[in-house]
Order: structure tokens, then sequence, then C-alpha cells
């Protein structure tokens, strides 16, 4: 079965540029290695990276024996559902795209602090009022 984003909607891709996802694929998918969940869709601000950095968890640096080019503000990436709740605590929450949040992210976020950061609008935006 496909998995589904906090919309309930089939899982989008996040971005490929550069490839995200636990899996590298695009993709937030959390399959059952995936530990840390990289559920979130974060576009990067210097902010949400400084704050990251701050904490002991380093986005901007590359690390190739993992396949981590480094991120830059603007990028999409998929994020360990708890850091970004760390950030959003600390305000320096980053931008989300709904549609490429993994539903698993609801485990760790209420989705009012996804929708209170979302950077775009679904087909019905009647739910978002």
């Amino acid at each position: 079965m496909s998995e589904l984003n906090v919309l309930g909607g089939p899982l989008e891709p996040c971005g490929t540029d550069p490839v995200t996802g636990f899996y590298r694929d695009g993709n937030c998918a959390c399959g059952p290695e995936d530990r840390g969940l990289h559920a979130v869709c974060a576009v990067m601000t210097v902010e949400f990276l400084e704050h990251q950095s701050s904490v002991g968890n380093d986005l901007s640096t590359p690390r190739p024996e993992w396949q981590f080019p480094g991120l830059h503000p603007g990028d999409r990436w998929c994020v360990v559902a708890g850091r970004w709740r760390q950030a959003y605590d600390a305000g320096a929450a980053s931008p989300v795209v709904l549609a490429s949040t993994n539903a698993r992210a609801l485990e760790i976020i209420p989705i009012e602090m996804l929708l209170d950061h979302s950077v775009d609008v679904p087909a019905d935006p009647s739910g978002l009022e």
C-alpha cells in the first residue's frame, strides 16, 4: 500500500535537487528501517539550519558517505519529525510542504503545527480554516 500524506492523500515527492528521503528517492517515505522518521518535507531556511546546527544536527555540511549533499536555504528535505518539532518548540520551524509530508509525522507533530507552517495549498483548502 502506498504511504499517505498528512492531508490523507497520496504522498507526493518532496525534492530531487538535492534528492531527499530516507531512501534517497525524493519522497518522505518511512519504512521499517527509518527509525528516525524522516517524515516532514521541510523547506530549509537560514533560521532552521542554524537552529539544527546549534542542537548538534548539522544539515549544512556535506556528508558524501551518507549521500548527503549539505543543505542550503530553499532546499526541500525530508527531516526527522522529532527534529522539526524541536525547532518548532524553539521558534525556528521551517515551512512545510503538506502534500509531501508523511502522515506518520502526525505521531509526533499535531496537524495544527504543520498547517501553521504550510507553504502549499491543497486542492480543497476548506479544511485549513
